[in-house]
């Protein structure tokens, strides 16, 4: 009797937990809700849990919930002689118990209120005087940091930092002249200084990015980071260039403060790293945006418009995108990446990111909604 009262409770737990969910994806209320009241909470107890060991365990998860999904059926029909019906109902049972982990762990920010809405701003239709306006305004600020990093660090830093790999061992570890952990604290900081109403959480101390422990296979289908949804935990390449690592850390650190759309990642690295107080973290933002920039720019101006804006960007900063560019490309297997593309674009598209992975480059539709192309943040204390 005993075991039919637990079990039952049980399922109801799961039923609720489950309904919620459901209700949630048609309630952006409710995805809202969860992503200020809860999420918090629930984030910061599963990334201090994580943070005991250096490893990924949400990468061992996934693992786990595999091997479980296959074995846990044959054990309970071959050795436990379970009739089949009994055996699929604790199948549907086991997957959505892993359903419901992943939408209560991290998932359900997919459902909360998109940027413009949090930021009370409209999106814009592309308008070709106030797109030219935006590519002067940040090419400006764009060379600008890079001519004061360059006077702060010597000539040709810029190239040997494109070319540099962190190769991350652990946290404690520091391979080049580029400190991890002042990295952290320094964009943990500025994140700290985001106003309420745009609904991030609050990083801890104990939150750091985990390194995977399939690297060269997330680098061959160009993965450079991934955000842990069932512990909590951000994830980034141990093969980053120096170049690259402030901005791929603060776009995974706000999928890890709440934050699902791949465009407003972007958005927040940006903002994070172009506000911080170090010239290298603030170039590093500048560069991360670069790619979007270039591809917005080649899309919708002329030839001879692009080439004119091309030449206007210092040859140093062309150089080391096209060496960092390079560089993925070599490391990049087609047949896996195109693979992993379709599954991520499914992905994405079924949590309500329709543009699927052209959502990344959608960043730039965010900083033209905004006065002056970008959002100011309050000074620190």
């Amino acid at each position: 009797m005993k075991k039919i009262r637990l079990s039952s409770i049980r399922r109801a737990v799961l039923a609720l937990l489950f309904a919620y969910v459901l209700f949630a994806s048609i309630s952006s209320d409710a995805g809202e809700w969860y992503a200020r009241y809860l999420y918090p909470a629930i984030s910061k107890f599963l990334s201090r849990f994580s943070s005991f060991v250096s490893f990924s365990l949400d990468e061992f998860a996934v693992i786990g919930m595999a091997f479980l999904l296959v074995a846990y059926p044959i054990y309970r029909w071959k050795y436990k002689g379970k009739k089949w019906i009994s055996v699929l109902g604790g199948e549907i049972e086991l997957l959505l118990w892993i359903y419901v982990w992943f939408y209560w762990g991290w998932g359900m920010n997919y459902y909360r209120f998109n940027f413009f809405q949090r930021a009370e701003v409209h999106p814009v239709a592309y308008d070709e005087v106030c797109f030219q306006q935006f590519l002067a305004a940040y090419t400006d600020s764009l060379k600008t940091t890079f001519e004061m990093y360059e006077k702060e660090q010597g000539s040709s830093s810029v190239s040997k930092l494109a070319a540099s790999r962190l190769l991350l061992v652990d946290q404690g570890v520091e391979e080049t002249g580029v400190s991890v952990a002042r990295i952290q604290n320094q964009i943990k900081g500025v994140f700290a200084r985001v106003p309420a109403n745009y609904g991030l959480a609050l990083p801890e101390s104990y939150q750091h990015p985990k390194c995977s422990s399939f690297n060269s296979l997330y680098s061959q289908v160009g993965v450079l980071g991934f955000m842990g949804p069932f512990f909590a935990e951000s994830h980034v390449n141990h093969e980053l260039s120096e170049l690259e690592y402030p901005f791929t850390y603060a776009h995974e650190l706000s999928h890890l403060l709440g934050i699902s759309s791949e465009a407003e990642a972007n958005f927040w690295a940006y903002t994070v790293c172009t506000q911080s107080d170090d010239s290298f973290i603030r170039f590093s933002g500048y560069f991360g945006l670069f790619s979007y920039v270039w591809s917005n720019a080649r899309y919708l101006l002329s030839p001879d418009q692009f080439e004119e804006w091309k030449q206007s960007v210092p040859s140093e900063i062309v150089d080391a995108f096209y060496r960092v560019h390079a560089y993925w490309s070599m490391r990049y297997n087609q047949t896996l990446g195109e693979a992993q593309s379709v599954m991520y674009n499914f992905y994405l598209k079924r949590n309500r990111i329709a543009a699927g992975q052209k959502n990344y480059a959608q960043v730039i539709g965010l900083l033209l909604s905004l006065p002056n192309y970008q959002l100011e943040l309050p000074m620190g204390s």
